[in-house]
């Protein structure tokens, strides 16, 4: 049960019976038609010559769409293989998308960030972005990402373990998490941990943060079939309890589809997922606003970024 004033995300503690099998490309889910792959993406962001890339591989071993997930990842279907695992050439084509950075750490690359994140906008009386909040995230999730394969233990971290990082504008701020942020202002944000509120930090040290705390869940969860999943799960809580901040931004809803106030184009992704023809209109759509950057959202859409700096 959560204390008042922290998300609505604790869990309640339960016992696990087997491992996380949250599937990834070097392990992949074997369903009825095929194999099934994930590749994360770090708060969403891909270029579209990736995704491009990855739908060459969906159209050349699979079922020839691309498809989206409620963490603001990427799937592909029915792809061959043996006993489990992806033929060669298959991994290699994946490998050559460039959306699988980190071999030993891909299971655990789980960072979620508000989609909208970036520079702040001197025009507008609250400094933010159109669609964002009070900081830009996108140095933060990057630092995050490195400081996390970059050491070996990290990738024991089950494939479920989540971050969630909200910019302040409140859209992910009562999105389930392992570990989290909320940023506050521009120099500083909140901590979730585990549910509940943890302390507040300064921005450029809440990665090195954070990973403490997954370093500490960790030691505290054990090995074996049984150990936990999640930070809630642990027996006793990983930080002392801590008030909310009277600074913390209300929950905002979901980004909408359609084109954004100040730019961009949020486009809704159906369960079908992507086909070629899809893919190619998002690509030339963010090469035509200039950046050739998508960002996959956590609300199973893909939005075109206005401007990207």
């Amino acid at each position: 049960m959560s204390l008042p004033g922290t998300p609505p995300s604790a869990r309640t503690p339960h016992s696990r019976t087997r491992r996380d099998r949250c599937p990834g490309a070097l392990r992949p889910w074997a369903a009825d038609d095929g194999l099934l792959v994930r590749l994360r993406l770090i708060g969403g962001r891909l270029r579209a010559r990736s995704l491009r890339a990855l739908a060459a591989v969906a159209e050349r071993h699979g079922s020839g769409r691309v498809h989206v997930t409620g963490r603001a990842n990427l799937q592909l279907r029915a792809l061959p293989g043996n006993t489990g695992r992806l033929g060669s050439e298959v991994l290699r084509d994946l490998e050559a998308t460039g959306l699988l950075p980190s071999a030993s750490h891909e299971l655990v690359r789980n960072v979620m960030v508000s989609p909208c994140t970036g520079p702040k906008d001197p025009a507008r009386p609250d400094g933010a972005v159109p669609g964002g909040g009070r900081a830009d995230l996108r140095p933060v999730a990057s630092a995050l990402d490195t400081m996390l394969c970059s050491v070996p233990r990290r990738a024991d971290l089950p494939g479920r373990f989540l971050f969630v990082l909200d910019d302040g504008a409140g859209d992910l701020i009562d999105r389930p998490c392992d570990l989290g942020l909320v940023a506050l202002d521009e120099r500083t944000a909140q901590l979730r941990v585990g549910g509940r509120w943890g302390p507040v930090v300064p921005l450029d040290e809440a990665p090195a943060a954070l990973l403490r705390f997954a370093d500490e869940f960790l030691e505290r969860r054990g090995q074996g079939p049984t150990a936990p999943w999640h930070v809630a799960e642990l027996p006793a809580p990983l930080a002392a309890p801590a008030a909310a901040d009277p600074r913390l931004p209300r929950p905002s809803p979901p980004l909408p589809y359609g084109p954004l106030p100040g730019g961009g184009l949020h486009l809704r992704v159906t369960d079908r997922g992507l086909d070629r023809s899809a893919v190619e209109d998002l690509a030339e759509r963010a090469t035509a606003a200039g950046h050739g950057e998508l960002v996959v959202t956590p609300w199973r859409g893909v939005l075109v970024p206005g401007e990207v700096r």
